[in-house]
């Protein structure tokens, strides 16, 4: 079908729904934070409730991540395969049934089960919210506008560990921790079926909307196979989608780490329970502020394809950071609420590299088409490095204690800044073989 521009009318009423959907998306996905990011928090309830050491914690999160891995591989085709709308609203489904399940248990066994099926349902949600928001904007805004919405998991984080620390701080134990966001996130979910729409298509066929006056070319060729295994296969020979993929195992890695095993470290620290959790968002927080700045750079700044260089830049700040955390640590006497800053810092400079390479590179690789698969691909892989560093971190902690764990951290961090150079490397060589012309 030959497409057109749309009329001003109708490009009126695809602006009002692309701004719809775009809130959709974001506070949606702010809302599967709610139901994910509230596991950390109770970690420090449910030790003292049971008992646990840092390395039985750490099973729940580890089995859960692997859980969350797999959800990935398998829901991101299905994404691009069946509509991002619909995977975006059943995973919201699927986790507000889990986290109300998971107050009924009382063994470590029960809880790692329910809450491994709870992140498979979450895995649904940045394949259905990428293959959307890529179908309403145009390639050239792809950095600026995944900088902004990726403030949605980071943002997502500090509400979840915000609202977590509000309940505790009532004395209301550690099953409000679930239940109350599943709540708020059944009112979500009415919301986004109502006032989202799953491409331009949907509201009126045929126009070039969010295509852009012209097209920027992306890495995959045109074909008629949307998120099935031709497409899985020819991504995984591409020499740069396979660097990214190792930068999205280690970079998983560092931000699983923090994410679920800050709130506990503060806590082993010496901080209270609800005020570790408060402090633990500054992780996030700072974050959001170093996604939007490097999405905002990349569109802006970058001209030759190579959005991993400056990634490389903000990698070694985090490489700094952790040294620091590592002395920080070792000290007798702790500098608690130090600690806690630059543990923010360390947000700001990982969640900009780690925001990028599942989404404006997965798009600029695949595409809105197949960037479902691209992520669903990218994102399990990189949550089975996510599964061992949780794993890791829990029982490094209760060997050698925290410090301990940012000097290993440290070395996965060197480690992605060669993975992050690697894949400069390729995405100039591309660019400079197939737009140099």
């Amino acid at each position: 079908m030959k497409l057109r521009a749309p009329n001003s009318e109708e490009e009126k009423i695809l602006l009002r729904w692309r701004t719809s959907t775009f809130w959709v998306m974001l506070i949606g996905y702010i809302g599967y934070y709610l139901c994910r990011g509230n596991l950390p928090a109770s970690f420090g309830l449910l030790g003292k409730e049971f008992g646990y050491t840092n390395t039985q914690l750490g099973l729940i999160a580890f089995y859960s991540e692997v859980f969350y891995s797999i959800g990935k591989f398998v829901n991101g085709p299905l994404a691009d395969k069946l509509g991002g709308k619909k995977f975006f609203l059943l995973g919201m489904m699927g986790a507000i049934v889990f986290n109300i399940l998971f107050t009924f248990g009382s063994s470590l066994t029960y809880f790692i089960v329910i809450w491994c099926g709870a992140r498979f349902f979450l895995s649904m949600g940045w394949g259905g919210l990428i293959k959307v928001i890529g179908s309403w904007y145009e390639p050239q805004r792809h950095g600026t506008i995944m900088g902004i919405i990726s403030i949605n998991f980071q943002f997502g984080g500090v509400l979840a560990s915000l609202f977590a620390g509000w309940l505790v701080s009532l004395g209301l134990g550690w099953k409000a921790i679930f239940l109350y966001p599943a709540l708020v996130l059944t009112g979500i979910l009415v919301w986004s079926a109502l006032a989202s729409k799953d491409s331009p298509e949907e509201v009126i066929s045929g126009t070039t909307f969010g295509k852009g006056t012209t097209e920027k070319k992306t890495v995959m060729k045109n074909n008629s196979d949307h998120g099935g295994w031709a497409t899985v296969v020819y991504l995984m020979k591409l020499r740069m989608f396979q660097k990214l993929l190792i930068f999205s195992f280690f970079a998983h890695v560092l931000r699983s780490v923090f994410i679920f095993w800050t709130p506990k470290l503060l806590l082993d620290l010496g901080m209270g329970n609800s005020q570790a959790i408060y402090n633990s968002t500054l992780f996030p927080l700072l974050g959001v502020i170093g996604t939007v700045l490097l999405g905002w750079y990349t569109d802006r700044h970058v001209s030759n394809g190579d959005r991993a260089r400056p990634m490389i830049y903000m990698l070694v700040g985090l490489v700094l950071t952790e040294i620091y955390l590592y002395y920080l640590t070792k000290q007798p006497q702790h500098e608690l609420l130090l600690i806690a800053i630059i543990i923010g810092l360390s947000g700001f400079f990982l969640f900009g590299p780690y925001s990028m390479s599942a989404g404006a590179l997965s798009l600029d690789i695949a595409g809105h088409e197949r960037a479902g698969t691209c992520t669903g691909i990218l994102d399990g892989f990189g949550y089975i490095g996510g599964a061992l560093g949780v794993g890791l971190g829990g029982k490094i902690s209760d060997l050698y204690g925290w410090s301990g764990v940012f000097l290993v951290m440290t070395i996965f961090s060197l480690i992605s800044i060669l993975a992050a150079w690697l894949l400069s490397r390729e995405l100039r060589t591309h660019h400079s073989k197939n737009y140099s012309r």
